[in-house]
């Protein structure tokens, strides 16, 4: 199969700090066009990565363009009318986290997607960190028995600098559109995805006026596992904080560094896997992976994980989270 033909629309930090640097080192795929609105943006990014094909106005692009696959990296309040307009020229889509403001609309494009017989990716790169990838392994091997607590915070500035970022018109939440809806998405991957029974949830809003930047969730599963999660800009020090914790019935599993406690015959042996513990390693890893990963679906190599519909259910557990903090209540699902 020929490569698989990229187009771009957002032009800002993730996508000039990891989705253009990927594209352009991945031998399997070819950056055809990107589009942004700010013409300053498109005209530095089309000199660095040797892109000729530029578009003020993506509709312009995907007429023009011949593409295969479109990465949406915008704020999220324009995900849904951009994911639907690529998926109706039939083009898949990866679409950065959150994949839209509510779980109805996130449903509306995994339908969409469905119909035209295209993929529907979401951003959820902590899934392909190769430490996490390998502490997924370890736990589905049952070697610390059945995982009943999964413990995640993550604690660092604003992913992005923009304006927008912090508006809850237009970003549609704060840090837990940011932050804490990948941890979900991890804790739950943890788990095989057990239905939520309840969510408890307290945000602040230390240093913003009209979004969350910090969040602590109790969420109760049908299967009585428990999941904990506390994400927060205002919270992080000098570094990033990002810790995961697994309890099982027969050992602990542990992130950052990779580490797994196992009771044998009554005494705990701590075990640390052979693995790179570069944190930035990591990271770059995570997108690297992730990429690769969509391509092998859209060429029918792997089925696809990260879906739309996955993305749908998320947002679901999203808006009770929403909605216990809103009440000051723990909230049913």
């Amino acid at each position: 199969m020929s490569k698989i033909k990229f187009g771009i629309i957002g032009l800002g930090g993730i996508s000039q700090l990891m989705h253009l640097p990927d594209l352009a080192a991945n031998k399997e795929v070819e950056l055809a066009a990107i589009a942004d609105i700010n013409r300053s943006a498109l005209d530095q990014v089309s000199a660095r990565f040797k892109v000729s094909k530029t578009y003020l106005d993506y509709h312009k692009m995907l007429k023009e363009v011949e593409l295969d696959a479109v990465i949406i990296a915008t704020p999220t309040k324009s995900h849904t009318k951009i994911a639907m307009d690529c998926l109706e020229a039939g083009k898949h889509v990866f679409v950065e986290k959150p994949l839209a403001w509510t779980a109805e609309e996130a449903r509306q494009i995994a339908t969409l997607a469905k119909e035209k017989g295209l993929l529907a990716m979401v951003g959820m790169n902590l899934r392909y960190r190769p430490d996490i990838m390998l502490l997924k392994s370890i736990v589905g091997s049952g070697d610390i028995g059945i995982p009943y607590y999964v413990k995640s915070s993550w604690l660092k500035p604003q992913s992005s600098s923009g304006k927008w970022f912090t508006k809850k018109d237009e970003a549609g939440g704060g840090v837990i559109f940011d932050l804490g809806v990948v941890l979900l998405d991890v804790a739950l991957w943890f788990l095989d995805y057990p239905a939520i029974s309840s969510v408890s949830t307290k945000n602040f809003a230390v240093n913003t006026k009209n979004v969350e930047d910090s969040s602590i969730s109790m969420i109760k599963t049908a299967t009585d596992s428990l999941i904990y999660l506390e994400s927060s800009w205002a919270m992080s020090g000098e570094k990033d904080s990002f810790n995961l914790e697994i309890y099982g019935t027969k050992g602990n599993a542990f992130i950052n560094p990779l580490r797994i406690i196992k009771i044998i015959d009554g005494q705990k042996i701590e075990l640390k896997p052979m693995i790179n513990d570069n944190r930035k390693i990591h990271f770059e890893k995570s997108y690297q992976n992730e990429l690769n990963h969509f391509v092998g679906a859209i060429k029918g190599h792997n089925p696809l994980l990260s879906s739309a519909e996955e993305s749908a259910a998320r947002l679901s557990i999203v808006e009770k989270m929403y909605a216990s903090a809103r009440e000051g209540k723990e909230v049913a699902l």
